[in-house]
């Protein structure tokens, strides 16, 4: 089992996409915008690492670090330049004119960056995802929509996503009118939708045929244990606040447990639907890295 999380402030271990699927290009020039103009400030010759957020329309920088990250050799490989070769010729006196890098690279494709966690070596452990890292590696997905390369990267990782079956849903007020879309596309997709009490409600009054599951503290049979017996085959769980904590813990270690998708965010749940129907639409290609056209640099 893996969390699915989309690219952002989520987690340290957030999947990576590229080009950014989601941010609208307004906000894609904000950011260029304000990374040059930090990185001329501070005189950063080389490479530079920075992490934005939006929230209610405003462009937010998380953090600015002077340095390559560990994304780097990701997007190198995306674009197929190396990036790090081209920084070091910067460090030393050459100019990216010089080199023959004076625009950004197109990229005709997708490319996601999924993590892999050490959870399963661990009986017992929440898989909770947080702002620290820990993910252990990292898997890369090519493709030309944004969903077939979201499940190689899932595949790479070592793990599967079901093309039929069940999903249990149990979100979040705040996540409940975004989870509509995910619930009716799984619908469309045969899925059947298990869901707790006020996510039942919620989706049923909204013309989503669903079947109510009891909590842990309902009684049996619980979620739980349609975990258990292989009735699930996707989780989608936003976190529920503390009076829920308890449920929350066991439906992600149950699942971790019995390698079972388990999502966390609304975006991801969105990311996981595209990569169920890039799955059932065709089947999925393999790209090398040698076949990644590279654009030719002076030197």
């Amino acid at each position: 089992m893996q969390h699915i999380e989309e690219a952002g402030i989520h987690s340290g271990d957030s999947a990576a996409v590229l080009p950014p699927y989601r941010v609208s290009e307004t906000d894609l020039d904000r950011m260029r915008d304000i990374a040059v103009r930090l990185a001329l400030r501070l005189g950063v010759v080389g490479l530079m690492n920075v992490q934005f957020a939006i929230y209610d329309g405003e462009v937010y920088v998380l953090e600015v670090n002077p340095r390559a990250s560990r994304t780097v050799p990701f997007i190198a490989k995306a674009v197929g330049l190396p990036l790090v070769q081209i920084a070091t010729r910067v460090m030393v006196g050459e100019s990216l004119e010089e080199i023959g890098l004076v625009s950004e690279p197109p990229v005709d494709r997708f490319f996601v960056k999924a993590p892999v966690f050490p959870f399963d070596r661990f009986h017992g452990v929440d898989p909770v995802l947080g702002p620290e890292m820990k993910s252990t590696g990292e898997a890369m997905g090519i493709g030309r929509s944004f969903g077939s390369a979201f499940a190689k990267a899932w595949l790479g990782a070592g793990h599967a996503l079901p093309d039929s079956g069940a999903a249990f849903l149990s979100v979040h007020d705040r996540d409940k009118k975004a989870l509509l879309k995910v619930a009716a596309r799984l619908r469309d997709l045969g899925f059947e939708l298990l869901c707790t009490a006020g996510t039942a409600a919620y989706l049923g009054a909204r013309g989503v045929e669903t079947r109510r599951v009891n909590k842990l503290a309902e009684g049996r049979p619980h979620v739980v244990d349609h975990l258990i017996n292989g009735d699930v085959g996707l989780i989608v769980n936003t976190p529920l606040g503390g009076e829920s904590f308890a449920d929350d813990m066991d439906i992600r270690t149950t699942a971790l447990k019995f390698d079972i998708p388990c999502v966390t965010t609304i975006s991801g749940a969105m990311a996981a639907v595209d990569a169920i129907e890039a799955l059932r639409g065709s089947r999925l290609f393999v790209t090398s890295l040698q076949e990644l056209k590279t654009p030719s640099l002076a030197g």
